[in-house]
């Protein structure tokens, strides 16, 4: 078979080069090859080409730069790239779309205040991306015994709102009477019915079917390692807070009750 394209597939008559131009594939387009074989396009990858001539037969062809005709043209055929797909918004542990590369807001006048160290280790784990982004400080308190002096202290306004977390808040329990005495209404005193916030944490969570029944005159987290074979508070709480990754590992009491604070506060502004 007479070679129509010479030594070199760029070169034509007159000395001239021959200009290739690329095309597309898609399925369908009609492509002669340089041995002179005629068919449709059935399948392409990155490297090679499949043709189906009239007759059914099918043969497939590597990829090079200019070794096809289409229209009778010589052409370099281009297997289209796939899009690399959109990586998904990274979601915080609360639940909330990340704003990667966003800076932290300056802090706001208000507040929220909690009981302990562990109440905002935990707020902090959870609700820290959302917190740092709203400019929103978490403070702790180690008891609210003394809670109408601290809201008198903090003087809150319409501009700089107050919020408390308070653990245990049920009817009936010394610390409902303490935030009934909260009468401002720039101050949200809200809180979960757990007498502790560490039982706020799904049990299944740190590994265990309940939390241990405890009598109210022992100490409520002494009791809970005496009963789970922990010598120290201080491990079992290293356990539970790096148990927990999410929101969903928590009651729903605690997260409704964050939840709400945060928005009160972030109004105010």
């Amino acid at each position: 078979m007479i070679d129509r394209y010479g030594h070199d597939v760029l070169a034509s008559g007159g000395g001239h080069r021959t200009r290739i131009r690329d095309v597309p594939v898609r399925r369908g387009l009609t492509v002669e090859t340089s041995d002179g074989f005629v068919g449709d396009v059935t399948a392409a990858t990155a490297r090679s080409v499949t043709l189906r001539d009239r007759r059914g037969r099918e043969r497939t062809f590597e990829l090079h730069p200019g070794a096809f005709r289409v229209d009778d043209e010589p052409a370099t055929l281009v297997v289209a790239t796939a899009e690399p797909a959109r990586a998904a918004p990274r979601v915080t542990p609360s639940g909330s779309f990340a704003l990667p590369g966003a800076p932290a807001r300056v802090a706001r006048g208000s507040r929220i205040f909690v009981e302990g160290r562990h109440d905002a280790e935990l707020v902090e784990k959870v609700w820290g991306d959302d917190l740092r982004i709203e400019g929103l400080v978490v403070e702790y308190l180690e008891g609210i015994d003394d809670l109408p002096a601290i809201v008198g202290r903090f003087a809150p306004t319409a501009e700089r709102r107050l919020g408390v977390l308070v653990d245990h808040l049920v009817p009936g329990t010394k610390e409902a009477r303490i935030a009934a005495g909260v009468t401002s209404p720039h101050v949200l005193v809200t809180g979960h019915p757990f007498v502790d916030v560490w039982a706020a944490v799904k049990p299944a969570v740190v590994g265990i079917e309940a939390w241990p029944d405890v009598p109210r005159d022992e100490d409520w987290k002494t009791g809970v390692c005496r009963r789970l074979g922990v010598d120290e508070p201080w491990q079992l709480w290293q356990r539970i807070l790096a148990s927990v990754e999410r929101y969903t590992d928590l009651e729903v009491g605690l997260v409704g009750a964050v939840e709400e604070l945060i928005d009160f506060c972030t109004d105010a502004e």
